[in-house]
């Protein structure tokens, strides 16, 4: 795993950036592994380092179509919280953020943390009372939560629009103060320096084709290098669950959808918090950089593309324009689209299925960045034992036959206004 001191840092930069380590090895792949990740993620990458570090299990292959960073790891708007209200989904996202506020030290890599804190905003009566039932589960659950009246939101949010023509007026928030963002590559990177470090081999393009079996069970995976035999085969692919699934004879409850994300040209420091707006599905935050990151709905249409469409880039800024009109000049610099695999009741799938050997993790709609760090230890644990860890228990695909949804309104489009 590469150190770098400050001599070694000022050296490779005069030398043009040549003499750089890499920061995990060019694996090529072995004749068979224990296990196999399909997908090279956040939750694949995260599967991976948890499977050597929590269970010793060091004979794994990551199998990677494209880059590390090229999928939905890295196109995403960077958001990190905790605050849900259904059972089972409460604990496990507290779980997710534990192990965030633990991350940097635990890779040795410094995923940028920044615990800055949500806000999501309230537009009626109703609606701060709800929220006020979800700060309640949350403090019940140990999680932390405020509810602020509207004053209280324009101290913290002055540039927001509490004006008396305001499209939808402003009567408090809730606050979340241990939320935040990181930096989305960086997790990536960091998680695959760390499994590497541990002797997992990250294999990059390299798309997995199809799947070997020795009777009803799976033993290998068919792929662009060859054939890889494998004790057990966990599937981690993001948007792309659904494709790999019926590869394998899987029908899986997953509709594909593109998910846009935008950034501004940069601007002085002004966004100091996550905000949410309540009166829709948008939230911004400000980066490093300076450029204000926006976010907003899924577009309505079954795709695999990582580009999105003119209807829902009108409908977000619509939306950013009516909570804060101060951004009505800025300039959009760039946007990009990432893939999201959307249950019928918002919330993800992590099991075993009923294939021998053949594990999921997928469905996870809007929440997927946030649950990384747990996401990779769960599925980690259940691939190891062979049942899944209590935490994702209820994660189960059989809910969808069984009716044991579990339908979260805090996860899905328009979720606030619930």
């Amino acid at each position: 795993m590469a150190r770098y001191s400050a001599f070694s840092i000022f050296r490779n930069a005069l030398s043009g950036q040549k003499n750089w380590q890499r920061a995990w090895r060019a694996a090529e792949p072995k004749r068979s592994y224990d296990v196999i990740i399909i997908g090279g993620g956040g939750h694949g990458l995260a599967t991976a380092f948890y499977l050597a570090e929590n269970h010793g299990i060091r004979n794994v292959a990551v199998l990677e179509k494209g880059y590390i960073g090229g999928g939905n790891v890295g196109r995403n708007t960077t958001v990190i919280r905790s605050n849900y209200l259904l059972d089972g989904n409460t604990q496990f996202y507290e779980f997710s953020m534990k192990l965030w506020e633990g991350m940097s030290q635990a890779l040795n890599f410094n995923v940028m943390f920044s615990q800055r804190g949500q806000l999501v905003t309230a537009h009626s009566a109703d609606q701060l009372g709800a929220f006020s039932h979800r700060a309640n589960v949350m403090r019940l659950n140990g999680i932390d939560s405020d509810i602020l009246d509207r004053d209280e939101v324009q101290r913290m949010l002055p540039y927001l629009d509490y004006s008396d023509t305001a499209r939808f007026p402003i009567y408090g928030a809730i606050f979340q103060g241990r939320a935040g963002t990181a930096r989305h590559d960086a997790v990536a990177w960091g998680y695959a320096r760390a499994a590497d470090g541990h002797g997992v081999d990250i294999i990059q393009n390299c798309e997995v084709m199809g799947f070997i079996r020795d009777g009803e069970r799976i033993v290998g995976v068919e792929t662009t290098k060859g054939r890889i035999g494998a004790g057990k085969v966990g599937l981690a692919v993001a948007g792309h669950t659904s494709v790999l699934g019926a590869k394998a004879g899987l029908q899986l409850p997953i509709e594909s959808h593109v998910l846009q994300a935008f950034v501004t040209e940069p601007l002085k420091p002004l966004v100091d918090h996550v905000v949410a707006y309540g009166a829709g599905h948008y939230y911004l935050s400000q980066s490093d950089k300076g450029g204000l990151v926006l976010g907003g709905d899924i577009d309505g249409y079954n795709s695999y593309a990582q580009r999105g469409n003119l209807g829902v880039i009108r409908e977000t800024m619509e939306a950013a324009i009516a909570l804060m009109p101060c951004v009505s000049r800025l300039r959009i610099v760039r946007h990009w689209g990432g893939v999201m695999d959307m249950t019928p009741d918002a919330s993800p799938i992590i099991c075993p299925t009923a294939i021998e050997g053949l594990y999921l993790n997928g469905g996870w709609c809007y929440g997927g960045f946030k649950a990384t760090p747990a996401s990779g230890w769960c599925f980690a644990h259940t691939i190891a034992n062979g049942k899944p860890h209590p935490l994702v228990a209820p994660y189960s695909l059989d809910r969808f036959r069984a009716g044991r949804t579990i339908d979260e309104a805090g996860i899905g489009p328009f979720a606030w206004l619930h």
